[in-house]
């Protein structure tokens, strides 16, 4: 258990939850904004998500059961806090200003392997855009976050019971899949 785990369930255990979530808010801030903005794609909608989390990680302390890490648990806080995000009637009928000439002519001229990666990158990006939320987060969860299976499946619960990790690793490779065929086929990898 990290340092930053033992201080939150010390905290949590003596009652003092204005310094625990303070430790947690401050501890996972970079992670949760990251992840947030990989499920929302923007980051305004990212900023006005991690403030739905702060707000619910400071009112839902004190029901963590600690039968799973402070940092799955407030990842399970972040997928609800952009599930009910998503589903906010406002944002649902709200649209985007398209891209104006101004920013077009601001573009730099790049190199050609530079832009080429940047192609790739970009269509890397647009690709893993295109999954579903909860693709999304698996895949965020495990690749760039790292996470175990037992705090992958935690953070996975959403507002009800962990999924099986078994069942997780089997989506998780579907996915994988999925993703290797969608990257062969728009010429990003070469088949094997």
């Amino acid at each position: 258990m990290s340092e930053l785990e033992t201080r939150i369930a010390e905290l949590v255990g003596r009652g003092d939850l204005e310094a625990a979530t303070h430790a947690l808010l401050a501890g996972y801030q970079a992670e949760m904004r990251a992840y947030l903005l990989t499920l929302l794609g923007e980051p305004d909608a990212a900023a006005d998500a991690y403030s739905l989390y702060a707000e619910n990680v400071w009112k839902g302390l004190a029901s963590w059961r600690r039968e799973a890490s402070a940092r799955a648990w407030a990842y399970r806080v972040a997928w609800n806090a952009a599930a009910r995000f998503h589903r906010d009637p406002w944002r649902r009928r709200r649209t985007g200003l398209p891209s104006g000439t101004a920013s077009r002519l601001a573009e730099q001229p790049v190199s050609s392997a530079r832009h080429s990666r940047e192609r790739k990158l970009a269509a890397l990006a647009e690709l893993r855009a295109g999954l579903s939320p909860g693709e999304q987060s698996l895949l965020f969860l495990k690749v760039d976050r790292d996470l175990s299976w037992p705090e992958v499946a935690e953070a996975m619960a959403g507002e009800g019971t962990p999924p099986a990790q078994a069942a997780l690793r089997k989506r998780y490779e579907r996915l994988t899949r999925k993703l290797a065929r969608l990257a062969v086929a728009r010429g990003l990898l070469r088949r094997t």
